[in-house]
């Protein structure tokens, strides 16, 4: 089997020539950096709220030229670091990790529902009742399933 060098992203990599070229392109797919879609997602964040690098650092006490770096994608932040810029962005952890995933899963082409699976939802959820009880103002925690 002959093989032909082929540049991917400035990288020379070999490929069988007998492949159909949607495959070559499936194969040759852009690796996915995961700080750069984490850094991607809290500069979002930020902008959507309107506020500065400066004033995010300050209430995440982390340097501005650090979150700047961690927003561009060329410093991986500790779990700490990301819980700190979160809280000073008032997002949840869980939030933003769940938008970085999205967006990797967007990049991967894979698709991920956005409900739980009914396997999943016979087994460890009740059923929800035809009627909902009038206290339901204080939440689905105190009704009687």
């Amino acid at each position: 089997m002959v093989k032909q060098p082929v540049s991917v992203n400035g990288v020379v990599r070999w490929r069988d020539p007998g492949l159909p070229k949607e495959a070559h392109r499936e194969k040759e797919r852009k690796m996915v950096v995961l700080r750069h879609e984490i850094g991607d997602v809290l500069r979002d964040v930020r902008q959507r709220q309107g506020r500065t690098l400066r004033e995010v650092s300050h209430s995440a006490r982390v340097s501005l030229g650090y979150l700047s770096e961690v927003e561009r994608g060329q410093k991986e932040a500790s779990s700490e670091l990301l819980s700190s810029i979160c809280s000073a962005l008032d997002v949840p952890l869980s939030l933003m990790l769940r938008e970085v995933s999205d967006r990797v899963a967007d990049a991967e082409g894979v698709v991920i529902p956005d409900t739980v699976p009914q396997e999943l939802s016979r087994e460890f959820v009740s059923p929800v009742p035809d009627e909902l009880p009038d206290d339901f103002s204080q939440g689905l925690a105190s009704a009687r399933y």
